[in-house]
């Protein structure tokens, strides 16, 4: 089969296809016959060699998928060779087959196509489980997303939203402010010229938000904590400015703060088991009905992952970046 590997840590161009054997599916796994695979940040990551893969995991950088039931492995009696599906993976989504456990796929969402629901896991899994598991975020209350445009952030306004939230969000360009407010979100604040704080205090009437959805990290975690209504919960995902920030603890004190986060790629089949189970109970019939969808920005053959890569790294996009592995037919 042909894959794209990393050559070596470095930029775009070290990503290069090859060819290897076709994997098996093991104990409680199902080969897939890959038509589509998200281009996520962490694949970068990966990619400069600051992110590697878990344990027992594919080197082949990609953490979701969609395609084709191609074989099963011992003990799956949940999926039948032909059936349509997407899965979160841990490594190997950039291959024209991957192995993915069981538990963790799900079948295409009605009326979606093959690329579509490759756009699904990577982001509504981690918006799942870090806004509405360790955030919390109930109807009523608000959130806050940083870097609404991304991927990530074009998912947590629509999921925020359809659950009955008010959604703030920040974005680099007033294009990308635009995108945001017609995904769901109240207020978009472009952070190059305004002051998401102070903004966000005078839309809450001084209160604050009830949950914040960071993968900014560094300087924005303290600005984040002055605008966080009592008992309010921070949760990061990510640090594009930095992993070290200082803050004051008086306003986390004083207002009962949680500061927390996670990362979804190390956590056990299990745990991942539990969120797509959440998703298909409570997510899918939104996605049905396209009350949210995933946000496709731009699609690149297999072979030019590279090119993926490249247009992530200057955060043009606004939403997904995709790679078509095979035509759908």
């Amino acid at each position: 089969m042909t894959v794209v590997e990393i050559t070596s840590p470095g930029g775009p161009e070290v990503l290069k296809p090859a060819t290897r054997p076709r994997p098996r599916p093991g104990r409680g796994e199902v080969l897939i016959e890959v038509v589509a695979a998200g281009i996520n940040r962490p694949d970068a990551l990966q990619r400069t060699g600051h992110y590697n893969p878990p344990p027992g995991a594919s080197d082949i950088p990609g953490l979701e998928v969609a395609g084709r039931v191609a074989e099963l492995g011992e003990g799956v009696s949940d999926w039948k060779v032909g059936d349509r599906l997407c899965a979160l993976v841990a490594g190997g989504g950039y291959a024209e087959y991957c192995v993915a456990p069981a538990p963790q796929c799900l079948p295409v969402p009605d009326g979606y196509s093959l690329l579509e629901a490759a756009a699904i896991p990577e982001t509504f899994f981690t918006v799942w489980t870090n806004v509405f598991d360790r955030g919390r975020l109930a109807p009523g209350e608000s959130l806050l997303v940083h870097g609404g445009s991304s991927g990530i952030g074009t998912t947590a306004i629509q999921l925020g939203r359809a659950f009955g939230a008010r959604v703030f969000t920040t974005a680099g360009s007033p294009e990308k402010c635009a995108a945001c407010l017609e995904l769901g979100a109240e207020r978009a604040i472009n952070y190059r010229d305004q002051d998401f704080v102070e903004i966000v205090k005078e839309a809450t009437g001084g209160r604050g938000v009830d949950v914040v959805l960071d993968m900014v990290g560094g300087d924005y975690v303290p600005r984040s904590i002055a605008c966080m209504a009592e008992s309010g919960r921070h949760v990061s995902i990510a640090f594009l400015r930095g992993i070290k920030t200082t803050i004051n603890l008086e306003p986390i004190m004083r207002k009962r703060l949680t500061l927390t986060g996670s990362t979804l790629r190390p956590r056990t089949v299990d745990e991942k088991a539990a969120i797509a189970r959440s998703l298909r109970d409570k997510v899918w019939p939104k996605l049905a009905d396209r009350s949210v969808r995933p946000v496709i920005h731009a699609t690149f053959p297999l072979a030019d992952a590279a090119g993926g890569h490249a247009l992530l790294e200057t955060s043009q996009h606004i939403g997904k970046i995709m790679l078509r592995v095979r035509d759908e037919a």
